[in-house]
C-alpha cells in the first residue's frame, strides 16, 4: 500500500460516523479552511528558516489538509482525492503548452502573457460567472498584501498604472497629506479608509521595485522584533525599567540595539 492511499484510509476512518473521531466528525469546510491556510504558512515558514525536516512535516501536515477536504467532498459525493489530483495534472499541462503541447508549441517556448490568457479561457470555459472586468479571479480570501499586489498586476497589464516608481512616490506622498486631513476631521471611518490608501499605494511602489510586499513586511517584523529584544535586554542588564524611561531615553537606546545588531548581523 502505498503512503498515499494509506493516508487517504486514515482520513476516511477519522470520518467514520460509527468508529470515527468526534472532532474530525464535527468539521465542515468552513471550519477547517483556517487550519488549511495556517498550514500553508507554516510551510513557508520552514523554507524561510531554511528547515528541510521541518518542512517535511509541515507539507505532510499541509496534504492532510487536502486529504481532509478531499475526504469531506467525497461524503457528500461531490468528488474525491483522485478527481483533485488529475485536476491539477490537466491544469498544469494545459498552461504549459511549451511543456507538455504540440512540437510547433515547444519549440516557441514560453509566450508573454500566455498563463493569463489561459486562465482566462478557463474560466469562459467554466462559465465562472466572469464579467469580463480585469480583476475577475483575484480570491476575495487573500491576505490584504497580496491580494492589493494581485489587483494592481491586473490593472497595470491593462495600461492602468504608473511608468515608474516617482509616480507612485507622488501618490503615497498624495495620501499621506488625505491621511493627515482625515486625521483632523477626527472621523475614525474616515482616517482607516485613507490609512488603508496609503497601505495600498506603498504594495504598488513594491510591486514597480518588484519587492514582495509580504516577505518586506516579514523582514521588518524580524528586524524590529530582534533590535526590541536587544534593547530590552541592555535596559534590564542596566538595572533600569521601560516604565521608568522617557522616550527620548528609549530612542538612545533603541539606536544603540540598532547598532549592535547591525554588528552582529555583519558577523
Amino acid at each position: 500500500m502505498s503512503s498515499i492511499q494509506k493516508l487517504l484510509e486514515i482520513m476516511a476512518d477519522l470520518r467514520n460516523k460509527e468508529t470515527g473521531c468526534s472532532w474530525d466528525l464535527e468539521q465542515d469546510f468552513s471550519s477547517v479552511a483556517p487550519y488549511t491556510v495556517e498550514e500553508a504558512y507554516e510551510v513557508a515558514d520552514a523554507i524561510a528558516r531554511n528547515d528541510l525536516d521541518g518542512l517535511r512535516d509541515e507539507l505532510g501536515d499541509l496534504l492532510f489538509q487536502v486529504v481532509f477536504h478531499a475526504q469531506m467532498a467525497e461524503e457528500e459525493g461531490a468528488f474525491n482525492f483522485e478527481d483533485v489530483a488529475a485536476a491539477i495534472c490537466d491544469k498544469m499541462v494545459r498552461r504549459h503548452p511549451h511543456v507538455f503541447g504540440t512540437k510547433e508549441q515547444r519549440a516557441a517556448g514560453p509566450a508573454k502573457g500566455a498563463w493569463e490568457q489561459i486562465k482566462a479561457a478557463e474560466r469562459a470555459e467554466e462559465n465562472l460567472d466572469d464579467d469580463g472586468s480585469a480583476m475577475e479571479g483575484v480570491a476575495n480570501a487573500l491576505p490584504a498584501l497580496k491580494r492589493a499586489e494581485k489587483l494592481g498586476n491586473r490593472a497595470s497589464r491593462v495600461g492602468f498604472d504608473w511608468p515608474d516608481t516617482q509616480g507612485v512616490r507622488a501618490k503615497i506622498s498624495e495620501e499621506l497629506a488625505e491621511l493627515s486631513a482625515a486625521e483632523c476631521s477626527a472621523n475614525h471611518q474616515q482616517i482607516a479608509d485613507e490609512l488603508g490608501d496609503v497601505l495600498f499605494s506603498v504594495v504598488n511602489l513594491a510591486r514597480h521595485l518588484s519587492v514582495d510586499p509580504e516577505q518586506a513586511l516579514v523582514q521588518a517584523n524580524k528586524k524590529f522584533e530582534k533590535r526590541f529584544r536587544n534593547m530590552e535586554q541592555e535596559v534590564n542588564a542596566s538595572g533600569l525599567k521601560f516604565t521608568n524611561m522617557d522616550i527620548d531615553a528609549l530612542d538612545t537606546c533603541w539606536q544603540d540595539a540598532k547598532k549592535r545588531c547591525a554588528v552582529s548581523d555583519d558577523n
